[in-house]
């Protein structure tokens, strides 16, 4: 099965047969990559005098509660509801599902005790428009998966990079960090303010999704990329980017 995007005066073939998730699961396990020094997922049964929600424990379902914090554990997407005060839905900025994405992988630059994407960064890398960038920094390895990103200063974008991502025609921004900004920053979320020109004329339409994870595996290039994301009301949602490969330019 093949789907056919028209793109930039272009006729772009990607392959639906080869769906590659690049998402981090929400997990009950300490184990589990989190930041914002938010608890692990709590998945439990619900138990009561008449009712207990679990087989193993002679319940007749399964059936639990579910408690998490989207920003801090696994991936999610996230809306300009993030930094408003009107704490807008990601639903009502998410309304399209599929886009034209190209997929980099960066070092960030040391500087100091920082380590930051730098414009040049990016520059290297992409070079022509895309709906969708997709980030993976380097080293890349699958222990981002058991990562514990709370007090670790992690790598950022800094304004100028955005300024180029946003340059490149670019609406969607998928990157494998905690965030785009830095950890303490003083609240400032320089990046994020600038990917969404807020609060001057608020791009509602962009999103942005953190805590992705593309393994090695994928090279670098262009895919189709669906955002699939919970139907959750809330400025962040958890999120499943799904990539399909390019076959050819028609």
């Amino acid at each position: 099965m093949k789907a056919i995007v028209e793109y930039n005066n272009k006729e772009l073939e990607f392959d639906l047969t080869k769906p590659m998730d690049v998402s981090m699961s929400l997990r009950n396990e300490k184990s589990a990559a989190s930041a914002w020094y938010v608890p692990p997922v709590s998945i439990n049964p619900v138990k009561s005098d008449q009712f207990t929600g679990d087989v193993n424990q002679g319940g007749s379902v399964n059936f639990n509660d579910i408690a998490f914090n989207p920003h801090g554990n696994g991936t999610h997407t996230e809306g300009f509801g993030h930094i408003s005060p009107g704490r807008e839905s990601v639903n009502d900025c998410l309304k399209k599902y599929h886009f034209v994405a190209r997929l980099v992988s960066v070092l960030p630059e040391t500087r100091g005790y920082d380590r930051v994407i730098s414009r040049k960064n990016l520059e290297d890398v992409l070079k022509d428009p895309c709906q969708a960038l997709l980030i993976r920094t380097l080293p890349n390895s699958d222990e981002k998966l058991q990562r514990q990103y709370s007090n670790s200063n992690p790598p950022y974008l800094e304004v100028s990079a955005v300024d180029h991502i946003l340059e490149k025609g670019v609406e969607h921004l998928l990157i494998d960090l905690p965030s785009v900004d830095r950890e303490m920053d003083e609240g400032k979320l320089l990046a994020h303010r600038r990917f969404w020109n807020y609060p001057q004329d608020p791009a509602i339409h962009r999103t942005i999704t953190e805590l992705i994870y593309v393994p090695g595996s994928i090279p670098d290039g262009m895919y189709l990329v669906n955002i699939q994301l919970s139907p959750l009301e809330n400025d962040a949602s958890p999120s499943r980017p799904v990539l399909y490969p390019l076959i050819s330019q028609l």
